[in-house]
């Protein structure tokens, strides 16, 4: 059963179960990859759970589609560089609405493409003249029809998430599951789905290094910021803070959350191309990444590593899998929520 939410009361057993009715049907099942190659190499029983084949892929359209599905608005206007917008493009495709993502110039040209591939608008700004909150609030402001999206900090974006977490729970009893932590809308919903069904598998975040503003507020009891966008290769981790709904959440619902240094990320992405035909992005690669950086923590246990997408700039993917990763840590330009 479910606690109760201050900041979403909206978010009840009985909404979960309604999700968990009618989303399935428009976004595509996980993906499950045993890797007995990886489970040899640290001492666990590791399954991968890849959101990497999802529509957009990531688990972004997950959360986007359950949203957008939910207001009435034609109109909407959303702040990415990457997966929650190209996420957000695609679903207003499908729902017949209309989208403005305001995004960095220096976001990657694929990403760009990939919005404008589905109808969306790319507001294409300059970080340092204005941030991207401010853009969206400026839109807002001069469309007060539209809808302003946001990529975690909803009750409809973590029980969107929620339902990878029914699919994971239902595919095998796991010790442990592992999931990215960001702005906390995945690993949100993957505790909610948990604590909905009662079950009593741990939940461990693997956060990136850089910016472990989750780690230290779970540590500290209270929300704690990241003064600046973490500089991380996980792209899709660097946000300032969690959201105030996925901190209610995560706080008592989170086992750990371990930090996972770049080039342990890195080493994670190498693996999932190696060891299990994987291709994942730098986010996506920070599960296994934890696993890498403490092995002890999970020696003998039946564990299930999230990879939250696949995304991954060409030139990034290139370096990674071919280079020494604790050698050095390139970095993709574009920031992502």
């Amino acid at each position: 059963m479910l606690a109760s939410y201050p900041s979403a009361p909206e978010l009840t057993d009985a909404y979960v179960e309604q999700v968990w009715q009618s989303l399935p049907a428009f976004v595509r099942p996980t993906l499950f990859v045993p890797a007995p190659r990886l489970s040899a190499e640290l001492g666990c029983e590791i399954t991968i759970a890849s959101e990497s084949l999802q529509y957009t892929g990531s688990f972004k359209f997950r959360a986007a589609y359950n949203l957008l599905a939910s207001v009435p608005q034609a109109n909407i206007v959303a702040a990415s560089s990457g997966n929650f917008g190209q996420a957000v493009a695609y679903a207003c495709k499908l729902l017949g609405k209309t989208c403005t993502v305001v995004m960095p110039s220096t976001s990657a040209q694929v990403k760009i493409a990939a919005v404008q591939s589905y109808g969306g608008v790319a507001d294409l700004i300059e970080v340092r003249q204005v941030s991207r909150a401010g853009r969206m609030a400026q839109l807002l402001e001069q469309s007060p029809d539209a809808f302003g999206a946001q990529a975690y900090d909803d009750y409809r974006v973590v029980a969107g998430n929620s339902t990878l977490g029914k699919e994971i729970l239902a595919y095998s009893h796991f010790d442990t599951i592992v999931a990215p932590v960001g702005g906390g809308g995945l690993s949100s919903g993957i505790v909610v789905a948990r604590d909905h069904l009662q079950a009593a598998t741990e939940i461990v975040g693997a956060e990136p290094q850089p910016g472990n503003d989750a780690s230290r507020s779970l540590q500290a009891g209270r929300l704690i910021k990241n003064e600046v966008e973490p500089h991380t290769i996980a792209d899709g981790a660097r946000t300032i803070s969690l959201g105030q709904i996925n901190w209610e959440i995560l706080q008592h619902g989170l086992a750990e959350i371990i930090e996972v240094p770049d080039a342990q990320t890195l080493a994670a992405l190498k693996h999932c191309f190696l060891y299990a035909n994987l291709k994942v992005e730098p986010t996506g690669a920070l599960t296994l990444g934890a696993l890498l950086t403490n092995p002890e923590r999970f020696k003998g246990k039946r564990v299930c590593c999230i990879v939250s997408g696949g995304n991954v700039d060409p030139a990034v993917y290139a370096h990674a899998i071919t280079s020494d990763p604790h050698a050095t840590t390139p970095t993709t330009s574009d920031p992502t929520p």
